[in-house]
Order: C-alpha cells, then structure tokens, then sequence
C-alpha cells in the first residue's frame, strides 16, 4: 500500500501558501503568454515580470467603498474563498509520498471545499450593497449547484478503480493506465467544473462584461488583487487535482514524481486558459440547461462504465 508522508502544521501552511501564489503567478503567466502569442507577437523577458509588475501597482491603487458596504462579509468572502482553495490544494498530492494533507475522505474534503467556494463568492457579491454585484453573486449561486453535481460524478467515476477516495490512492491505481484513457469523458467535464467553479473564460457569468464586472465590479486595489489571486489560485488548484485523478499524477518515465505532477499541472492549466481566450461567454440560462441535460447525463454513463469496469 502507498505510503503519503504527512507535514507539520507549520510545514503544510507555509507550502499551501507557496503553492497558491506559485499557482497564482502561473495562471498570469500562462494566460500572458497565450495573449501575446495570440497577437502573433514574440515572448519576451519582461512579459514574466509582468504580473508581479501589474500586482505592485493594484497594490497602489487607492481602495474605493461604496455606501454602506458589509464590512464583515467584505473580510470573510476573500477569507473564505482562500480557505476554500487550501482545503482543495490540501488533499492534492505534490509528489510522490508527498501530500499536504493525503485523508481516506479527499474526494468528499474536496466536494466540501468547492460548495464552501460558492458560499464565498456569494459573499464577496453582497458585500458591496451594490445592485450588479449581487446580481453576479445570485447568478453564480444558481449556476453552483450545476457545477457541483457534475464534479461529484466525476469524481466519484475516476474513484471507482481505485475503490478509495483517497487521492494519493487513486493515482497510484493509475500506474498502468491513466483515467483520461479509461474514462475518456472524465477530463472534459472536468474542465467544465474548472472553468465553472473559478468562473473563468466561458463560464465567467459571476464577474461577466454584462454586469460590468458582477461581484468585483466595486472592488479596487489590494481586495481587487487580492480577489483575482485567489481565483487564478482556484484554477490552479483545480488543474492539480485534474493531473491527479486523469492524468496519472506523479507516475512518468525518467523524470521525477514531483516534475511530472507539475507538466501535467500546467499542462492542463493551459488548456483551460487557452479555452477561456478562444471560447465566447455563454449565457447563464444555456450553461445551466447544457449541464443537467447533456453534461450531467455523459458523467452519469461515464460512472456507470467505471463502475462495471471496476466491478471483479
């Protein structure tokens, strides 16, 4: 049986905090670099100082309040929604024999953080007492429920051969085969919830153009940044649990555990970005009616052939 080596308290924060602005820093730059090479123009060195550059001077910006705000909610949503990405990150195996975390139950700690998610972005939505950002949150909280049933099928599906919802256990199942291969319907829907859960590219219906920016429409300086942090850190950590439970994980010819966890990471964090630039908006009432009557019933049939396949 696979052995997980747990860290001190002290170790897991100051790795889970490393990790989300690693994770953070990486979306940006990922999403730069896919921009500017969109444009037909070069890569250069200052495009990777670019993020830290832009960060600084958010961080300058004066901070805006609108009239009689909740204050509370206004420190609780962010707190919230950081609190939620490290419980997800925290089940996410780093490595071979390396996880922050690594519980029997990281599939259900997992489903836990991302509902606590969209009670954050909710949140972060009322708090400003204005009429477009509460609109933004109530339209993310409609949506949440869609985006929750289909991760759980997922999940539970990529599970099945394993027959454990420990993480680390489920990659190690996929030593000779990769989930992508023996559920080829998983990674896809996967990416739905990713795109959906941090309400990125297509699936940006909480923050959306037409509600001239939903939830962060009233939020500037340290708390915008701090906001767009922390949702590039949620893909992140979304695109790590995807390497985990489709792509096989640490497990890779000649290279180390942990280098392969990251390609597979960026890899898959790419992807979802490259979608996010090259796949228009989709209206909320569309996602919803594309999810319980096409997504949802493909992730039913997916844990169906998972389960005869995982049945002796």
């Amino acid at each position: 049986m696979l052995e997980v080596r747990a860290m001190s308290p002290l170790t897991a924060a100051a790795c889970a905090l490393c990790a989300l602005l690693a994770g953070a820093y990486l979306t940006a730059l990922i999403e730069r670099m896919l921009s500017v090479r969109g444009r037909g123009h070069r890569v250069s060195r200052r495009d990777f100082g670019l993020p830290l550059y832009q960060a600084a001077l958010r961080m300058r910006q004066e901070v805006v309040h609108t009239e009689r705000p909740d204050s509370l909610l206004a420190l609780l949503a962010p707190a919230s929604y950081g609190a939620a990405a490290t419980a997800a990150l925290s089940v996410v195996p780093l490595g071979a024999s390396l996880a922050i975390a690594d519980v029997h139950t990281g599939i259900v700690l997992f489903g836990a953080a991302e509902a606590f998610a969209i009670v954050a972005v909710f949140m972060h939505g009322w708090s400003f007492n204005s009429q477009l950002s509460l609109i933004g949150a109530y339209r993310f909280v409609a949506l949440g429920l869609s985006y929750e049933l289909l991760s759980m099928f997922v999940l539970i599906a990529a599970a099945l051969p394993a027959r454990s919802l420990q993480v680390s256990l489920i990659v190690d199942s996929q030593a000779r085969v990769w989930n992508v291969l023996r559920q080829p319907l998983g990674l896809p829907l996967w990416i739905v919830v990713m795109l959906g859960v941090s309400f990125w590219g297509p699936l940006d219906l909480a923050d959306s153009r037409d509600l001239a920016g939903g939830t962060s429409l009233e939020s500037s300086g340290r708390e915008r940044l701090l906001w767009q942090l922390l949702r590039r850190a949620m893909l992140a950590v979304f695109a790590g649990m995807g390497a985990a439970m489709f792509l096989g994980g640490w497990h890779g010819p000649l290279l180390p555990g942990w280098l392969w966890m990251l390609l597979k990471t960026l890899a898959l964090l790419s992807l979802a970005l490259w979608l996010g630039q090259r796949v228009g908006r989709m209206h909320a009432e569309r996602v919803v009616r594309a999810i319980w009557l096409v997504l949802l019933p493909l992730s039913f049939v997916g844990l169906v052939i998972a389960g005869l396949g995982a049945l002796p």
